[in-house]
C-alpha cells in the first residue's frame, strides 16, 4: 500500500497511481485528524472524495504516530495524551476516538488502536503495552458500527515469541476480519524480524488477511511473503525516490552518480513504468543535479511501480506453485542495503519523527 499520509502520495496524482496499477492506498489517521481536521473531510463525504481516489483505502489508527512523538505523549489505560507536532495543541486519543475518526474518514479497512513499543523496551514495558493493546482492541470492536468497513486487530509483543503467541491468541479470539503484526521494523535487525514475523504469521488464521505494518524494502517483501504475509505498507519507496535512489532487480541505484550522466537507457530496461518507458537515466540524472521537481515525480513513479510489480510477480508465482524458485532467484540477484546502514537510517528517521 503506497502511503497517502496527508491525503496524497507525495508528488503523485490519482491518475499517476492508477497508471502504475495501484490497488489500495494507506491514509494516516493522526495527520488527517490534525490537518485538515474531521470537519473538513466530513463535509466532502469522506477521504475518498476529498482526495479524488475511488479505489480501496486503509487507514491506520494513529498508534504508531503517537509512539513516534516520544516526549510529546503520555499513555495510560484510557488512551494517549499528546501534543500536536504542528502547533503544540493538546489532544487525548482513545480507542473510541480512533474508531470515530476512521469511521468519519470512511476507509474500507481500518485499524484498532494499539500501543507500539521501541525495539529496546524492557520486557515488562512490552507486556504492559501488549495487554493494553488487547483491552483497547475490545473497546474498538465495541465502538465500531460501520458495516462497510473491515476492522483489523494488531498483534504486539515485541521480539518475544511467548508474548507474540499470547497476543495472537487474544486477538484471534475476538474474531477480527483481518490481523496486522505491529511493533516490528522499529530498529531491530532483520535476522530477528524475519523469524518473529514467520512465527507470528503462523499463529494467525490462514483464511484472513495478514498485514505486516511498516515494511517495504524489496528483500523484506519477498522474505515476509514467504513467512505468510499478504499486506504491507512503507514510506521507503517514496522517501528514497525523493533522494534519488531507485530500485532495480540488482539493488538500489543512486541516480546522482556520475555513471548515469550519459546513459541513454532507462534506469531499469526491464521496468514497464512511465518513467522507464519514456526517459533515459541521463535525463533523470540531469533533473536531480538541477533539483527539478519533475525528477521527484518520475523516480516515485518508478519505485512504486517496481514494488507493485514485485508483489504481482509473487502473487502469480504463488498461484503457479513456483514461489520458492522465484524467491531464491530474486535473493541471489538482489543486493540489499547493508543491515547496519539500514538500522542506522531507521533510527535516524524515528528520531526525526520524535523531534517534529
Amino acid at each position: 500500500m503506497p502511503l497517502a499520509t496527508q491525503g496524497s502520495v507525495k508528488t503523485l496524482a490519482p491518475d499517476d497511481l492508477k497508471g502504475i496499477e495501484t490497488k489500495i492506498l494507506l491514509g494516516n489517521t493522526y495527520h488527517l485528524y490534525l490537518r485538515p481536521g474531521l470537519e473538513v473531510i466530513e463535509r466532502f463525504g469522506g477521504l475518498h472524495r476529498f482526495m479524488a481516489w475511488d479505489g480501496p483505502m486503509l487507514t491506520d489508527s494513529g498508534g504508531f504516530q503517537v509512539f513516534s512523538l516520544g516526549h510529546l505523549r503520555k499513555i495510560n489505560d484510557e488512551g494517549a495524551l499528546f501534543r500536536s507536532h504542528i502547533d503544540g495543541s493538546e489532544h487525548f486519543l482513545t480507542p473510541e476516538l480512533a474508531i470515530d475518526i476512521q469511521q468519519t474518514l470512511g476507509a474500507d479497512i481500518i485499524m484498532a488502536f494499539d500501543e507500539c513499543c521501541p525495539y529496546d523496551a524492557k520486557p515488562e514495558s512490552v507486556r504492559e503495552a501488549m495487554n493494553r493493546t488487547h483491552r483497547w482492541a475490545e473497546r474498538c470492536l465495541k465502538r465500531h458500527k460501520r458495516k462497510d468497513q473491515l476492522l483489523f486487530g494488531i498483534v504486539q509483543g515485541g521480539t518475544s515469541t511467548e508474548m507474540r503467541r499470547e497476543s495472537a491468541e487474544a486477538l484471534v479470539s475476538l474474531d477480527f476480519p483481518g490481523y496486522a503484526i505491529g511493533g516490528l521494523s522499529v530498529g531491530e535487525p532483520k535476522d530477528l524480524m524475519y523469524p518473529i514475523t514467520r512465527e507470528t504469521a503462523a499463529l494467525l488464521p490462514a483464511d484472513k488477511p495478514r498485514y505486516l505494518m511498516g515494511v517495504g524494502s524489496p528483500e523484506d517483501l519477498v522474505e515476509c511473503v514467504s513467512c505468510g504475509i499478504d499486506m504491507f505498507d512503507c514510506a521507503l519507496p517514496t522517501r528514497i525516490a525523493r533522494n534519488g535512489a531507485l530500485f532495480t532487480n540488482k539493488g538500489r541505484a543512486n541516480i546522482r552518480n556520475a555513471r548515469f550522466k550519459k546513459q541513454d537507457q532507462p534506469i531499469d530496461p526491464h521496468c514497464n513504468c512511465y518513467t522507464c518507458r519514456t526517459f533515459s537515466a541521463a535525463y533523470l540524472h540531469h533533473l536531480f543535479k538541477c533539483e527539478e521537481l519533475l525528477g521527484y515525480r518520475l523516480t516515485t513513479i518508478h519505485n512504486l511501480r517496481f514494488i507493485l510489480s514485485l508483489m504481482e510477480q509473487m502473487r502469480s508465482r504463488i498461484i503457479e506453485g513456483t514461489f520458492a524458485e522465484f524467491r531464491d532467484d530474486f535473493m541471489a540477484k538482489y543486493k540489499p542495503v547493508n543491515d547496519e546502514i539500514r538500522t542506522a537510517q531507521k533510527a535516524k528517521w524515528l528520531q526525526a519523527q520524535r523531534a517534529k
